[in-house]
Order: C-alpha cells, then structure tokens, then sequence
C-alpha cells in the first residue's frame, strides 16, 4: 500500500534550490527547438504527441516494444484509421525504434504507456515499471522526463521517481521529472493534440518549469498545478465525471422506457436549458482507455486512504453492466421468434465508440460473447476492424471476419448497433425483424424500420 504521508507535496520552502545551470541549458535547448525528445509508447495518446513534436521541429524519438507496430511506422503507416499516414510521412523529424538504449540521446522522455487494470481490477502498472527501468539504462544528467500515462495520485513521485534514483542519479538535482497526463479523445476531429490544454506539474520548481516549457512548445495552452498529485488526481476525475454522468444516463434509459418515455426525447429536451445541465447520452456500456478505467483508479486510490468512492465504484457497475441488459432486451424481443438460442444475431461495430477501430473495452464485442454464451450466433460488421486480433477475445472470437452487410443482413435474425460508425447503410438494417439501435443513430438520420426499437 503507498505512503499517503507522501502524497502531499512539500511546501516551496522545503523544496531544493533550482539547479540553474543544467535546468538553464535545457530550457534553451527546448525553447530554441534543438531538443532530443523520445516518446516511450506509441499508441492511441503516444503516436500523435510525438507527432506533434516532430511537427514543432523537434528532433523526435518514438519508441515501442511492439516490432510490428515500429515496422508499420517505419514503413509509414500509422496502424490507427484516425490517425492519416500521410501525417507521418510529412513528419521527416520522427523516427521510430526499437531499440531502448536509443532512449540515450534524448533529452527529454515522455512516458505514455498503458496503465490498464488487472485480473482483479486493481491498477496495473506493469507496463509503467517495465518503462521506467528501460529508461533508467539510460538515463544522463540533465535529462527530462514527463510521465503522461494516466495513474493514481502519488504514482510519479513513489514509482517512477525511485526506480529513476537507483542509477545514483537525484531527481532535481542530476535529471528533472514531470507530469502531464494525456488528454487524447481518438477519432474526435474537432480536438487535435496541439489544442488541447495540458496540466503540467513537476517533483521540484525546476522541473515544473522545465515540463511546462517542453508542452508549451507544442500545446497551445498549458495549465501548471501546485504539485504532481493534484494533475494525476485531475486526470481521474475528469474521467469520473464523465462516468458517473453516463452511468446516470444509462439509469435514466431504464427508468423512463418503464414510464413509457425515450430517454433520448428527454435528455435531448433537458439540453434545451442553458445552464446547469449537460448532456449525456445513454448507450450499450462504455470502452477504451479512459472511462472504464481511470475512476477505478481513483476508487481504488481513495479506499487504501481509507475513503471508499461508493458513488464512482455504482456508475461503474452501471456501465459494465449495460451489454448484459442489452442482451436481455435481445433476449426478449426474440422470445416470440425462437428465442436467442439458434439466432444469429449481427452486432453492428466493435470498435468502442464511432469511427474507430480501438476493440479495448469494447461493449460490442463484450456483446458478441454473451450472444454466444447463452447459445446464439454473433457475427459482426465493421468496416473498421476486418478481422478481430488475436487476444481480442477470451471466448474464442479472434480471427473471425466482418462480414459484408448485405451477406449479413440476408444471414442475421436480428441487429444491434453498438457503434454509430459513418459509412453504414442504416437504412438498410433498418429492414432486420429486430434492431436494437443503442446508439439512437436511425432516429438522428430519420431511419425507421418495422423492428426497431432504441435500447
């Protein structure tokens, strides 16, 4: 269990004196775009920031332990459908290795690798200590280091900083440490890396300062917290908030549909207030990197100190639980024509949400396998995801294929959509016995159909 006597930051006075030559020259280095910047872990939040520091000018290192994935990048494919490879064939400063001692010529590292949970839904930080003792092989004086993966509050200063200082080197004093943590929403156009503000937070003044100047030369608005616990804690909740206000949303659908109302018509029609409400849209439970995970972070982090978050571990449950309660739906529309037992049913999009091909947490393919565990035929059609990689799923889906959709539409009993990608003949799954739209996408494009129903 972490020191919570340590999650506090020291006050300014207790901190040491700035180290100004070396912080100084760095400074100069970042400011005057002649800094070596590596960033460990090119994946959805990893790829685009080394991106935009290649595209600042800065001399940029991307590195991986996936070899296929750094041979896609050195071939010039970005391997992410949102993510444009002529975006990274007009980045000549980029350059992606795999080999960690590389690490070496940087002078500033950015850590962005996952922090997932584990079996037991408790933080996993594998990845994150595996990342920090390959950088401590190569660590010099003088050197930044920024962790931006997402993590409980107090992870920078009592894991990443102590591994850092088993070299000999003193944070601070011979290499500064910072955090920023990672604001990407993959897939959403209207927010690029660049535009989004950015916390920023350092273990002493220096490395603040230094942090700060690293993304203010790329980020068009930087935000400086009191001390690296409040930025990590930040991260968690803003996460938070967005959770338990869909877990609200997913509530709301249930309990107005037994009052005969659309929770759509009526979140839509509470929208319509200026002030005080925000809207948030029910769906068939919620994926990726962020939502699912970091309140549970948090929800952990609090109880070790001894203050559970019951309301962030219930809206949790909520949305884990909603590809079950869209299977009951299922189940009970099918009750007249068979039973889900024998049907094959087609689940429209497996990437977690639209326009994009990310199958972490995905709830249409957590509904692909309860389909088939209570004895139905999930197959599925995404234009994003031809095939489903291997160790997508547990219960033996990987390596099926997207099937065309006007072969599905001709094999399925009944459809749900669980992502609302572009490009997809709504109208013409509009034509199924059963469509279950969790997405409320054929209503937005004024599609009806005889069996449709928004669930």
């Amino acid at each position: 269990m972490p020191d919570t006597n340590l999650l506090r930051a020291p006050p300014p006075s207790l901190l040491s004196p700035l180290p100004r030559p070396a912080a100084t020259e760095l400074a100069a280095r970042i400011r005057e775009r002649r800094a070596r910047v590596a960033v460990v872990g090119l994946g959805h939040a990893g790829l685009p920031l080394a991106l935009a520091f290649a595209e600042a000018g800065f001399p940029t290192l991307g590195f991986d332990t996936d070899a296929e994935r750094i041979a896609r990048l050195q071939a010039g494919e970005t391997g992410f459908p949102h993510l444009a490879d002529a975006r990274l064939r007009a980045a000549p400063a980029f350059t992606a290795v795999a080999d960690p001692l590389c690490l070496a010529e940087a002078d500033a590292v950015v850590i962005c690798v996952p922090t997932p949970l584990g079996k037991d839904r408790k933080p996993d930080l594998t990845a994150l200590i595996a990342a920090s003792r390959s950088l401590a092989w190569s660590l010099h004086p003088s050197q930044l280091v920024v962790l931006e993966s997402t993590s409980w509050p107090g992870t920078t200063r009592q894991v990443v900083q102590p591994i850092l200082e088993s070299t000999g080197l003193r944070c601070g004093e011979d290499f500064f440490l910072g955090f920023s943590p990672e604001r990407e929403d993959p897939g959403n156009r209207a927010w690029l890396t660049a535009e989004i503000p950015r916390l920023v937070a350092g273990v002493d003044p220096a490395s603040r300062e230094l942090t700060e100047a690293l993304f203010a030369a790329v980020i068009e608005r930087v935000v400086p917290t009191a001390s690296l616990e409040v930025a990590e804690a930040a991260k968690l909740v803003e996460n938070s908030f967005r959770a338990v206000n869909i877990a609200l949303a997913n509530e709301l659908q249930g309990c107005l549909g037994a009052l005969g109302l659309d929770a759509f018509e009526v979140i839509a029609a509470a929208a319509s207030k200026p002030f005080g409400f925000m809207p948030f849209w029910p769906g068939p439970g919620v994926g990726g990197h962020c939502i699912p995970v970091d309140p549970l972070y948090l929800a952990w982090r609090t109880a070790e100190a001894g203050a559970p978050a019951p309301l962030v571990e219930l809206a949790c449950a909520i949305n884990a639980a909603m590809p079950q309660r869209v299977l009951a739906r299922l189940a009970a529309r099918l009750a007249g024509r068979g039973g889900l037992v024998g049907a094959r049913v087609l689940v429209v999009g497996v990437g977690y949400k639209r326009n994009l091909a990310d199958l972490r947490e995905s709830p249409g393919l957590a509904l692909m396998e309860l389909i088939e565990a209570a004895g139905g035929e999930a197959l599925y059609h995404d234009p994003l995801v031809p095939v489903l990689p291997l160790g997508a799923s547990p219960m033996g889906l990987a390596g099926r294929h997207s099937v065309p959709l006007n072969v599905a539409l001709l094999r399925s009993d009944a459809g749900v959509i669980a992502a609302d990608h572009d490009g997809i003949d709504y109208r013409a799954l509009a034509a199924l016995p059963v469509l279950l739209d969790t997405r409320n996408v054929c209503a937005r494009q004024g599609v009806d159909g005889p069996g449709q129903e928004r669930a």
